[in-house]
């Protein structure tokens, strides 16, 4: 009995914390769609696609920096890397890093080198941030599967 206790509240707080991420605009209604693909043949999915999407990033936010960093800055190649980004954490619900990845390119449009630099920071906070919040997901999600509970993804539906 304790148990089953224990596992309802893990599962009511893996539940509250998701929500929160929603309402701070960390994901987006995409990571809804990726929970879906996931099953029992593919418990591991999201984590695989989110630690992908996260060894991307670095390279992206890395290649970002060092063409930001040339004495001649090339807008093109540095917007290329940008919509890399942007069309990535748009497939895994990383709202917040699209929606600076967005503001990033219109910076690489005008050729400007200051929104360029500020809004780099910007995204690299935002990355680091979203990827805490999926740590203490998947943290969560790895305790309720250990208690013998299963992750209670319908309750997410808004």
């Amino acid at each position: 009995m304790q148990a089953s206790m224990e596992v309802g509240l893990m599962q009511r707080q893996w539940v509250e914390y998701t929500k929160s991420l929603f309402m701070e605009g960390f994901l987006d209604s995409q990571f809804i769609e990726l929970q879906k693909l996931q099953d029992e043949g593919n418990p591991d999915f999201i984590v695989e696609v989110v630690s992908l999407f996260f060894e991307d990033s670095e390279r992206l936010l890395n290649d970002l920096t060092r063409a930001l960093e040339e004495p001649d800055v090339d807008f093109q190649k540095v917007d290329g890397h940008v919509h890399q980004l942007k069309g990535s954490s748009s497939s895994i619900g990383a709202q917040r890093v699209k929606n600076v990845c967005i503001t990033l390119r219109s910076f690489c449009e005008e050729q400007n080198i200051e929104g360029c630099l500020r809004y780099l920071q910007q995204l690299k906070q935002e990355t680091c941030l979203v990827k805490n919040k999926f740590e203490n997901l998947f943290r969560m999600e790895q305790q309720i599967v250990a208690a013998g509970g299963s992750i209670p993804t319908k309750e997410l539906l808004f």
